[in-house]
């Protein structure tokens, strides 16, 4: 059994979701600094950043956070403004970007594989939800661009009956600031149409090709290329909150996507 992490609240048992010392150092400098002027500031914010990880990881609900850790008012109003503000996927790409140069590649990728998971809501949660035909789903749908190594480039979540075409080419045009050096995009038949690939090349640029990876047997395969982003989708699944989509807004759930691949970067970065 492995040791738990250090923690910045010595009165409490550390929980296996905590960052260590290690982990928190990559992560402080990206936290954002304090105004310099009104009240000064009493938050811990290791300890929010502790209290979301362990929601993301047990899946529980906030009211329920451990009473040793950060009233959940506050851990939740922190969660909610860094994702207003962007801070959520600011701390994301910068720590993707110092993993891959660590990795000893480029920041950006020329490589991009795009698919979709459709997963259950427990609620009809908000006004965006539907019925997945396809996979006989009713919830929402995750649209998920990555790296050849796996790591997050966009996210988009949407109703379960939307497009997988629309919503890989909206995911590739919101993230069309990390595809500068981009050539080839790897899909699967469901994405198969030469609109898709004009649309791909429309927002990516005119040399960018798209690649379908055909199914060789009606039998479970392993398809080259195309394991990439289903392990990505593998990784999610090991957070309890990412089991089903329990968010009442779509942008909190991305937001609770970009929380796990922080999660996970961090330890490789602090490795």
């Amino acid at each position: 059994m492995s040791r738990l992490p250090e923690i910045a609240n010595p009165k409490r048992k550390a929980y296996p979701s905590d960052m260590s010392d290690a982990e928190w150092s990559v992560l402080q400098p990206l936290i954002p600094a304090g105004k310099g002027f009104g009240r000064p500031r009493e938050v811990d914010f290791r300890e929010i950043l502790n209290a979301i990880f362990y929601v993301q990881r047990t899946g529980c609900q906030w009211e329920m956070l451990p009473h040793d850790l950060p009233p959940y008012t506050t851990v939740y109003f922190y969660f909610c403004k860094w994702h207003r503000k962007g801070i959520w996927q600011q701390m994301h790409d910068q720590r993707r970007a110092d993993l891959r140069q660590k990795m000893g590649r480029t920041i950006d990728s020329s490589v991009a594989i795009a698919d979709s998971q459709s997963v259950k809501t427990t609620e009809k949660r908000g006004g965006i939800y539907g019925f997945d035909g396809g996979k006989k789903v009713k919830g929402r749908k995750r649209h998920l661009v990555v790296d050849s190594q796996g790591l997050l480039i966009g996210v988009l979540v949407t109703e379960a009956n939307a497009s997988e075409r629309l919503g890989a080419v909206v995911t590739l045009d919101e993230a069309s600031d990390k595809l500068s050096r981009l050539e080839v995009v790897w899909v699967d038949q469901g994405y198969s149409s030469k609109k898709f690939a004009h649309a791909v090349q429309q927002v990516c640029g005119e040399p960018v090709r798209v690649e379908v990876i055909k199914r060789t047997s009606k039998s479970f395969e392993i398809l080259p290329k195309r394991w990439i982003v289903e392990r990505t989708f593998g990784w999610l699944n090991r957070y309890r909150r990412l089991s089903k989509d329990y968010e009442l807004y779509c942008e909190m759930s991305e937001a609770m996507i970009y929380g796990a691949m922080i999660q996970l970067m961090l330890k490789r970065l602090a490795a």
